[in-house]
């Protein structure tokens, strides 16, 4: 998710300083994407660099608020509207990750798959546990967040099924056609008509 929509989010409730954007992105999606406070003062500079927001004057405290603009708020809106493609999502690792291990000498990819598959299922458990604790009055922002980590990881692990079973029969198909190729390439070597 961009920083920037969500800090836009976040100012369209009203004016907030870096800190307090910090907080209210964390306790609005369950701490489940941590913020670096370098990153959110660094994304109001270029907000407000772009015309989205605009700084106010210093409380008494020293903090220096942001607001919304006008031109921010068209953006959030646009945001909001536009459905997220898959360009838009960071690389996947994993899958990059097995790409690479099927073409490197020595690796055991059934090896990397399972223990991707434990690290995911332990995850699972994990976000299972949490949600199990929930109560009744749990914010419906930070359900649908363990949701839909819950989601994407129980396709992970459908997904790395799919992997190994796709492994094996590739490795059986492979041996399949070895085995029929040898004797026909043995039968290339055999000298023909020599006596001894």
């Amino acid at each position: 998710m961009s920083i920037k929509y969500g800090l836009l989010a976040l100012l369209e409730r009203g004016e907030a300083y870096g800190y307090q954007l910090r907080a209210a992105f964390e306790e609005s999606t369950g701490a489940a994407w941590p913020l670096n406070i370098g990153q959110v003062y660094t994304t109001l500079n270029r907000l407000e660099r772009d015309g989205l927001v605009r700084p106010l004057g210093e409380n008494p405290q020293g903090q220096r608020p942001y607001e919304i603009t006008d031109a921010g708020r068209g953006a959030l809106v646009a945001w909001f509207a536009t459905p997220v493609s898959g360009a838009e999502r960071p690389r996947d690792e994993l899958a990059i990750k097995l790409a690479l291990a099927l073409c490197t000498p020595g690796i055991d990819v059934r090896a990397v798959v399972q223990t991707q598959r434990t690290a995911s299922v332990r995850a699972l458990q994990e976000y299972t546990r949490l949600k199990s604790r929930a109560t009744g009055e749990a914010d419906i922002s930070w359900l649908l967040i363990i949701d839909a980590m819950i989601f994407r990881v129980e396709a992970e692990v459908r997904w790395l099924d799919h992997c190994e079973a796709s492994l094996m029969r590739h490795q059986r198909n492979a041996t399949n056609t070895s085995t029929v190729t040898a004797p026909e390439e043995a039968r290339e070597t055999v000298p023909t008509g020599e006596t001894t």
